[in-house]
């Protein structure tokens, strides 16, 4: 493995020259894929606004946005690793409003939330125009393998060892999804760019596995 220590700032900078040109149809579509701790959200917080200083409009949308309603996602208990992994998002929704209206033959418009798992109901957001030469950053976890039609992909890599350390006593319930996750689909080697994660303050590229 060939790995190479970065700053967050310098991080940012790199992803977002490599984004630059990344193209699709209406905007390019952009995942940033891992566990909360990782920093997922942070990430793509950072480089939706490094895209705007560059000109370039930039839209964030979270998974944590399209959970499924809690009717479904809750109705076979609220500790189930193997629904949590394939039952709780809605990544048809996700296809539907975000990925498609960027699509070939789209109008352009995404929906960055779908659904609010606090109140249980639809936020009823208005659609968000992404622009010709703008990006949707997706982030969240388990994106990949889902035939998300995605322009780029990041995948955030915590360790087992270490992601088992961080995670809060509430969430260990989760653990055994990553797990499968991890050994099915191999997003290290899935995504077009692997950051190891550990230390999301301190990351680092992995430029090769091997």
């Amino acid at each position: 493995m060939r790995v190479r220590p970065i700053t967050h700032e310098a991080l940012v900078t790199e992803l977002a020259d490599r984004l630059l040109h990344v193209t699709g149809p209406l905007g390019s579509l952009v995942a940033l894929d891992g566990h909360p701790l990782t920093g997922t959200r942070e990430l793509a917080d950072s480089l939706a606004e490094e895209l705007r200083t560059r000109g370039r409009r930039a839209v964030r949308v979270s998974t944590w946005d399209y959970l499924r309603p809690a009717s479904l996602r809750l109705e076979r208990g609220r500790t189930d690793p193997e629904v949590f992994l394939h039952d709780w998002f809605d990544f048809e929704g996700l296809s539907r409003e975000v990925l498609a209206p960027l699509a070939a033959g789209g109008d352009g418009h995404v929906l960055t939330a779908l659904w609010d798992p606090d109140s249980d109901r639809s936020p009823r957001e208005p659609r968000t125009e992404v622009g010709e030469n703008g990006t949707v950053l997706v982030e969240g976890p388990f994106l990949l393998g889902k035939r998300l039609d995605f322009d780029f992909a990041v995948h955030l890599w915590m360790s087992e060892k270490v992601l088992r350390r961080k995670v809060p006593a509430e969430d260990e319930w989760q653990l055994p999804a990553f797990s499968e996750y991890a050994h099915e689909i191999r997003p290290e080697r899935t995504a077009d760019r692997l950051i190891r994660a550990d230390r999301p303050e301190r990351p680092a590229v992995v430029d090769a596995l091997d």
